[in-house]
């Protein structure tokens, strides 16, 4: 035996005889265990700890410089809560680079939060695309708008005007902002349950081509459901069209854009020619319940909105927004059921309904139970009988 060599070489050496006995993963795509890892928001250290290997093991495993034995294969899917046939190699994956997301929540979210919401979304495109191999979806028709380079507050209030005209939206209130999205070509879906609630929604779009549908890459919004409240939903599916129409070259995670997207989502949803004759001069909350159930959005919305329109004074908002503070989360006078997606359930009843979803899986090169989860996320119900024991 070589002096020189390290006092474990011997084990080391035992550990590779060992790894060559066991196998390795022939059939393995090292693009999806770093989406399977960021889907868990598991780090590279807690996870190798998890499995007794080193972190360098798992980023060469992700970077595909090596195979990891079958053993060790079933210990990640064990962790990372997906089945082995997750890491199959098959279709490409969808691809959803942060520095083309818009994040509604970005400063109160961790970098790990948002990539887990990303690694959700490419699943959820790569779902759409697999579809539109047997269906015919709605094509991308996002309006092209002519907008300054330096955009001020008026530019803004004229894309969220132009916007409603080009999508064909008629005066008065919009009447379901998330399936005007889906009818424009828009992929929407829920965040699934595993995504931190800190997440409120996030768009994303190929940056350099808005309005082209690149790889079956279609816009995307994704919305959290866990919210469970109709006026948020709507206001943060007009947030995310704004970041759609207004922001597809401008990096993400500025205070100027997030604010932009705001104006643009209270324009939209009640444009202001249209409510400020209606809007209270003082604190009248039976004319703001009145309006709220008109115009769907919330009562802390039409506060801002008669404010920034000079109905109210600074003094009237301050006591407007201390008293919604008081009543908390969520406002009184509910809205009823949010709104939620409708496209991928229909497009799944008319290849024949659940059923279908395994076919699906098979030209995403998706394990059946992550397109079932997609498709709850996107609005499907899950209609299978139930086995009920009680007498």
């Amino acid at each position: 035996m070589n002096d020189d060599l390290p006092l474990d070489f011997d084990e080391a050496r035992r550990r590779a005889t060992e790894r060559r006995a066991a196998g390795v993963a022939v059939d393995f795509d090292p693009s999806r265990l770093a989406l399977a890892r960021r889907l868990a928001a598991l780090p590279r250290t807690k996870l190798a700890r998890a499995l007794d290997v080193s972190p360098a093991a798992i980023g060469q495993f992700e970077k595909g410089q090596s195979r990891p034995t079958l053993p060790i294969l079933t210990g990640l899917a064990d962790v990372l809560g997906v089945p082995v046939d997750f890491f199959r190699a098959g279709h490409p994956m969808a691809s959803l680079p942060a520095s083309a997301a818009h994040f509604r929540s970005l400063r109160s979210t961790t970098a790990t939060e948002r990539e887990q919401a990303l690694a959700f979304g490419e699943l959820v495109l790569s779902v759409f695309t697999a579809l539109e191999l047997s269906v015919d979806l709605p094509a991308v028709a996002l309006p092209e708008l002519a907008l300054a380079e330096d955009l001020d507050d008026e530019g803004v209030i004229e894309a969220a005007r132009q916007t409603r005209k080009a999508m064909g939206v008629a005066p008065g209130p919009v009447p379901h902002m998330v399936r005007l999205l889906e009818s424009h070509g828009v992929a929407v879906a829920g965040l699934d349950g595993s995504v931190s609630d800190r997440v409120d929604a996030f768009s994303h779009q190929q940056p350099s081509h808005p309005h082209l549908q690149l790889h079956g890459q279609r816009p995307l919004v994704l919305l959290n459901p866990a919210k469970e409240d109709k006026a948020r939903g709507r206001f943060n599916a007009a947030h995310e069209l704004g970041h759609l129409v207004m922001h597809h070259d401008t990096e993400p995670g500025s205070r100027l854009a997030e604010a932009q997207a705001h104006a643009f989502a209270a324009e939209f949803l009640a444009p202001a020619d249209e409510i400020a004759p209606h809007l209270p001069t003082r604190l009248d909350w039976v004319q703001l319940q009145q309006l709220k159930q008109r115009w769907g959005i919330s009562l802390k919305a039409l506060v801002m909105r008669a404010h920034t329109l000079g109905k109210l004074t600074d003094h009237s908002y301050r006591r407007g927004m201390q008293q919604l503070s008081i009543w908390s989360y969520p406002e009184p006078g509910s809205l009823g059921e949010p709104e939620r997606p409708v496209l991928m359930p229909r497009a799944v009843d008319l290849l024949g309904g659940e059923s279908a979803l395994s076919r699906i899986a098979v030209d995403a090169g998706l394990p059946l139970s992550e397109v079932r989860r997609v498709w709850a996320a996107a609005g499907g119900t899950d209609v299978r009988p139930r086995v009920d024991l009680l007498p």
